[in-house]
């Protein structure tokens, strides 16, 4: 997920006036910045709970990490197309969710995408150029979730295709926000929130008594909101392309890429997911963009205590039949 780390502006400034039952922490895990606030009258439960949840992601960022050769993931990987591997039943119970998420979206949501070649450039570097069409086409040759063979009875896990790769990109975080919240919430944090990256979760209420009030960053206007959400025990996640794009004879191209075309998706600006469940948030963040105003939509109002809102190329906002939002 993008990095949208504006939507903490509108409830951090909030804690400043009231400090005394709130622990605050950021650091930065999984190549993200995290942020933990917990709201308790002892100090040590607070502290305690937040560095507990830290340990829980740090552990989830060893299982999951693709770029670890002895992790799960990684054997996973390195054993595409010869061997099934035994995993934990934590992995397996992931995948097993992630690739209900890519038949429930139709393949626009694949933990396979890490096996895309890396044609496409977004990282400050020139391209003159759109990759020929013969090239972006062979590039996602190996992204087909249906190929992940999964051995309910013995937990592993095969990846039909030699060169396939699994990644948790689009959930990862999702997932970590979730674990923290729950240890948090059993070491005593009735009230707290987790935002991992962009990927928020919060739960109870703010110390006033008051709900949280989540703002939904402007993709046009840095540290800007269009409108802000007031949640509790929800997930809210930003997925969008203006930060990380290449720009070619004066097009943008933003890194959210179709994982069946190859080529990077245009129309959209940003999607917010709001669910219950920080994971589900972040999985279908990125699907509805992929799928388009129309097609996103349609899934979203499909889906029970799932909301969402899109800001398109034209700064037009569009939201699910159900969304609440507040307007300054």
């Amino acid at each position: 997920m993008s990095n949208l780390f504006a939507l903490c502006f509108l409830f951090t400034s909030i804690f400043s006036t009231a400090q005394t039952a709130t622990s605050k922490k950021v650091l930065l895990l999984m190549g993200s910045r995290f942020e933990f606030i917990a709201i308790h009258p002892n100090e040590r439960v607070r502290n305690k709970a937040i560095d507990s949840a830290i340990l829980e992601i740090k552990r989830i960022e060893a299982l999951i990490s693709s770029w670890d050769y002895y992790s799960e993931t990684g054997k996973i990987n390195s054993n595409a197309g010869q061997n099934a591997v035994k995993v934990s039943q934590e992995l397996f119970d992931l995948i097993q969710r992630a690739v209900k998420i890519s038949n429930l979206t139709n393949g626009a949501f694949d933990i396979t995408f890490n096996s895309i070649d890396p044609i496409w450039i977004f990282d400050g570097r020139t391209m003159n150029a759109p990759p020929d069409s013969s090239v972006i086409l062979s590039s996602v040759e190996k992204i087909n979730y249906k190929n992940i063979l999964l051995d309910k009875e013995h937990t592993s896990v095969f990846l039909k295709e030699s060169g396939m790769k699994l990644g948790f990109g689009a959930i990862g975080k999702g997932y970590a926000a979730n674990r923290g919240k729950m240890i948090m919430k059993c070491m005593g944090i009735e009230s707290g929130m987790v935002n991992a990256g962009g990927d928020l979760i919060a739960w109870g209420n703010q110390e006033n008594g008051e709900a949280w009030q989540i703002g939904i960053a402007d993709p046009s206007a840095e540290k800007e909101f269009v409108a802000w959400l007031s949640i509790s025990d929800m997930s809210v996640v930003t997925s969008g392309n203006y930060e990380k794009y290449v720009i070619i004879d004066d097009k943008k191209f933003g890194h959210i890429i179709n994982p069946k075309t190859g080529w990077p998706v245009s129309g959209i600006q940003s999607v917010t997911l709001v669910s219950p469940d920080c994971e589900l948030s972040d999985a279908l963040a990125t699907s509805v963009f992929v799928l388009g105003v129309k097609n996103g939509l349609d899934l979203v109002n499909k889906l029970k205590n799932v909301e969402c809102l899109i800001i398109d190329d034209e700064n037009k906002i569009w939201t699910s039949d159900k969304l609440k939002l507040n307007y300054y």
